[in-house]
């Protein structure tokens, strides 16, 4: 006779947490850059942290696109949470995913149905993809903002290049389609124009590379737009020269499952067939916080007051990507995302004290891109620039330097050294990944 064990309601089963005495809780959504620097900045408050994501790992989105291109290893950019919150006696980690936000009763409740009480909020859940309601793009065009996402575009895009290599019937040429001229677009155009260039020639002798095109297509006049001029002209001399097929004044129409149709300068239309599109346009609130009873405002993200508390709630902060003050937006990167997180807790950490909170002021140290292989722009705050070799080196060491964890720093440093040191046989060290047909 089998012996059952029942399933227990949310109600009768043990909670998921911990509790540790009569210490004030806070709790921290999102294991991105806000989240673990909030967490961080609370570790020598006297409080109980519980870090909450419905990931165990933290990824380091700003290097999706090398895993995406082979550069890198899925692993080298991401880090477990839990092992994070054991570098702190007052952090514990949580794997769920929140389901909705009760801000007057000071609750949280989990996919599973588990209601956690907090008496701080931290909402750093971070931001997806912003599709503008164009036909089609929800569907068919793939995004970089995880672990998962960077792997589907790699196998999208190598799994391509070998059908049309073996002359599979009814493969199309390989073509790319990156929209969005950003710094995500740039980079990742300049990734795959690199393996275009170095790896196909050799790997793929049988197939013309000139059948692999890149195009990068940018409804503005010019290429990183918060950066200086000289910097946006020699980003798109640069990338042309790498045979990036760059359409600036163009702008998406509709996303299709095999092309992209788009509207070029002169309002005629064009269908670009494709074996991938990779949206790097824009982004919006997680659609996972719609129903988070939280005030909202552009793009769905957390309305948030000067110290960078919610509007109507003092005690729940909205940092990073996902929260919106009514001053000029901040720019939609780590930086910004870091300094958020940290003001958090240190907001915290002055209303345990009595103290008033204050207000966030952003530190602007500056803006980096990379173009490819030994090439890159940084534009400082003081207005001094850099580009070619030594933007690209000062691109490298701050990457490495914010990665999360000494073995991740130490594998991202050998590989790209080995990666670029050996180029371009390197190139060569692509793995395709199961087909989507």
């Amino acid at each position: 006779m089998s012996a059952t064990t029942p399933v227990q309601s949310p109600a009768t089963r043990p909670s998921p947490v911990r509790d540790k005495g009569d210490r004030p809780r806070v709790v921290v959504v999102g294991g991105g850059f806000a989240g673990l620097w909030a967490v961080r900045e609370l570790s020598v408050a006297d409080v109980d942290v519980l870090l909450v994501d419905r990931n165990a790992y933290n990824t380091f989105q700003p290097l999706l696109y090398q895993v995406a291109t082979a550069g890198l290893n899925p692993g080298d950019v991401t880090y477990a949470l839990r092992a994070f919150t054991s570098r702190f006696r007052n952090a514990d980690f949580l794997r769920a995913e929140v389901t909705s936000v009760d801000p007057d009763g000071k609750e949280i409740v989990t996919h599973s149905g588990d209601r956690i009480p907090f008496d701080f909020l931290v909402v750093a859940c971070g931001v997806g993809a912003n599709f503008f309601g164009i036909p089609g793009a929800q569907e068919h065009a793939q995004t970089m903002y995880t672990r998962t996402g960077a792997l589907a575009v790699r196998d999208r895009v190598l799994t391509a290049i070998e059908d049309a290599a073996q002359g599979k019937p009814g493969a199309i040429d390989p073509t790319v389609v990156v929209v969005g001229g950003g710094a995500t677009g740039v980079e990742m155009a300049g990734a795959l124009a690199e393996l275009r260039n170095a790896a196909v020639p050799i790997a793929y002798r049988e197939l013309d590379p000139e059948r692999v095109q890149i195009v990068l297509v940018e409804m503005a006049d010019g290429l990183l737009l918060p950066f200086k001029k000289k910097l946006q002209e020699y980003t798109l001399k640069e990338l042309r020269k790498r045979g990036v097929n760059v359409r600036l004044r163009t702008t998406v129409e509709e996303v299709r499952e095999d092309a992209v149709v788009v509207k070029r300068p002169d309002g005629e239309h064009e269908t670009i067939p494709c074996a991938s599109v990779i949206w790097a346009s824009g982004v919006s609130a997680n659609t996972r916080i719609g129903d988070w009873e939280l005030p909202k405002g552009k793009g769905g993200r957390v309305e948030t007051n000067p110290d960078l508390s919610v509007v109507g709630y003092p005690y729940i902060f909205a940092v990073g990507d996902v929260g919106i003050g009514h001053d000029d937006p901040l720019p939609q990167l780590a930086q910004p995302a870091i300094q958020g997180g940290k003001h958090a807790g240190v907001q915290i950490r002055r209303t345990l004290a009595g103290s008033p909170t204050q207000k966030f002021t952003y530190h602007d140290k500056g803006i980096m891109a990379t173009i490819g292989r030994n090439d890159a722009v940084v534009q400082f705050p003081f207005g001094a620039t850099l580009k070619g070799p030594l933007a690209w080196l000062s691109w490298l060491a701050l990457h490495i330097v914010y990665l999360i964890g000494n073995r991740n720093r130490f594998s991202t440093l050998i590989n790209l050294a080995a990666r670029y040191l050996s180029w371009p046989r390197s190139s060569l060290n692509i793995v395709v990944g199961d087909s989507t047909d």
